[in-house]
């Protein structure tokens, strides 16, 4: 083969390779048109769908523009209209007040005027008086100082008389008040150490389900009973009572704690003595914290702030202690409000007043552990946890017990026989109550000249009006005196009696 041939051969190759890629190429430059050309119509489809969502969301929008729009203007028009009612009333009130203001100034003018009026009247009385004297001089045909010393000397022989029956009085009340004092003293220690007589106040009854629980509760040999007993420090006495166990203790913290325990052995009914030391441990703690809670209701209640913890736990322990009859806590709570209300009327500090009213009994949380009155027990513990001196002198001086008695021992002493001594709040028959007042009023209605009478204070005040044209001032005196001691004869009654007599004395005259 010649060169020729190969060189044709070579070209002719060449020249197919040319329009081979010439043709791929074009097929390819096809293809991609039409790609491009579904893109494109793609690209229309969506910029279309966009441009009718976009037109959607701007309708929406300002229709949402709209409704806040007329939201806002009624709110304004609202607003507006409750401004301008604002000002109507401001202006009614200003108007009403300028009127309040011409009428006080009137009526500030009419008292000068009557006040001018009352002094004029007050010299024509002095007046009228001395000519009086003058005439009644005449008549009697004594001088106002021999009329004198004749009321002088009369005077003088009854406050003599007087003065030996309160001499004789004063005897008597002295040994009464001894006396009461010893009941005192006594009731007292038998508060602090407990006897069959205040049973009531140092046993507690736990009912059970049937009497076949009792069996149980002693176990065999006594066993259980004797692991409650050492584990609570009660005494547990199961008797002949039907479905009935009582508890007795002269600690009342003890006591709650054996009465929980022991109404959860028997809800639980397992009831051996590893079971009842578990379950009085509990109990303990869940005494312990309800005490703590106590204390914290009564500071919460009172409005005292910033109470030592160990000063709210003996709080708490009075929720259990009663005296008389009439809870602890409770009753410090009352002398608190009274203390802070005293304080008030005499404009000194009213938050120590009630911390001190608050924690005046406090002693009485420890005073079967420690030795001392309650009062003095009380002031020590406070001194330890709080550093006020006014509050420690409250709760030390609340009895009368020390030397010298500051205000605020004088006031938690008030508030303590406030609290004490209203009907209801310690162990008094309401009926034996209701008959006192009565008994009270019916002696003074049984005096001649007694209009009305009425026994109030609980019975430690009588407030008698008289008939002025029966009854003189001397006489009111007199009167006094004479009730006074029937109600000494006839009843008995504990501290004193006031015996109020009041009489009117009305001057009246006609024009004619």
């Amino acid at each position: 083969m010649g060169i020729t041939e190969i060189l044709a051969i070579f070209f002719s190759f060449v020249i197919g390779v040319i329009f081979g890629g010439m043709a791929m190429f074009l097929s390819r430059s096809m293809l991609a048109n039409h790609q491009i050309r579904i893109a494109q119509r793609k690209a229309a489809k969506i910029l279309a769908e966009a441009r009718t969502e976009a037109k959607d969301i701007l309708d929406e929008n300002k229709k949402e523009i709209d409704k806040l729009k007329l939201m806002n203007e009624a709110e304004y028009k609202e607003r507006r209209a409750e401004i301008q009612r604002q000002e109507n009333r401001l202006t009614q009130k200003e108007s009403s007040l300028e009127h309040k203001l011409e009428d006080a100034v009137g009526r500030e003018r009419n008292l000068i005027a009557k006040e001018k009026e009352l002094e004029s009247i007050k010299d024509n009385l002095a007046e009228v008086k001395e000519n009086q004297l003058k005439q009644l001089e005449l008549i009697s045909s004594l001088t106002s100082d021999e009329a004198k010393q004749m009321l002088l000397d009369k005077v003088e022989v009854e406050i003599q008389e007087e003065a030996g029956r309160r001499l004789r009085d004063w005897e008597i009340k002295i040994k009464e008040e001894a006396d009461e004092k010893a009941r005192g003293i006594l009731s007292h220690v038998i508060q602090r150490s407990a006897s069959e007589i205040v049973s009531e106040t140092t046993a507690s009854v736990v009912n059970i389900p049937n009497d076949e629980m009792k069996g149980r509760l002693i176990g065999r040999e006594g066993r259980n009973i004797r692991a409650l007993e050492q584990a609570t420090g009660v005494d547990l006495i199961i008797d002949d009572t039907p479905e009935a166990v009582t508890i007795s203790s002269f600690d009342p913290v003890r006591r709650e704690i054996a009465y929980q325990a022991l109404s959860k052995l028997i809800l639980d009914g397992r009831i051996h003595p590893a079971r009842i030391e578990e379950i009085v441990a509990k109990t303990k703690e869940e005494v312990e914290t309800a005490m703590v809670q106590a204390g914290e209701q009564a500071a919460l209640q009172v409005g005292v702030t910033r109470l030592h913890p160990e000063l709210i736990k003996l709080l708490g322990r009075l929720k259990y202690r009663t005296s008389y009859g009439q809870n602890v806590l409770a009753h410090s709570i009352e002398v608190a409000h009274f203390s802070g209300m005293i304080a008030a009327e005499l404009g000194v500090n009213v938050a120590l007043a009630k911390r001190a009213g608050l924690l005046h009994d406090i002693g009485k949380a420890v005073d079967r552990e420690i030795e001392g009155t309650h009062a003095a027990i009380g002031a020590d513990l406070v001194k330890q946890w709080d550093k006020s001196k006014e509050v420690v002198k409250g709760v030390a001086e609340h009895h009368m017990e020390t030397g010298d008695t500051s205000i605020w021992g004088f006031i938690v002493s008030a508030a303590d026989a406030i609290s004490s001594a209203r009907p209801g709040a310690r162990r008094e028959s309401l009926e034996n109550y209701l008959k006192r007042l009565k008994s009270l009023e019916e002696i003074a209605d049984g005096f001649k000249g007694v209009d009305k009478s009425y026994a109030i204070q609980a019975g430690r005040e009588v407030r008698i009006l008289v008939k002025p044209d029966e009854v003189d001032d001397l006489s009111a005196m007199r009167l006094a005196r004479d009730i006074v001691k029937k109600i000494e004869d006839s009843l008995e009654y504990p501290g004193q009696i006031r015996v109020i007599v009041l009489r009117e004395t009305r001057a009246i005259d006609y024009a004619k």
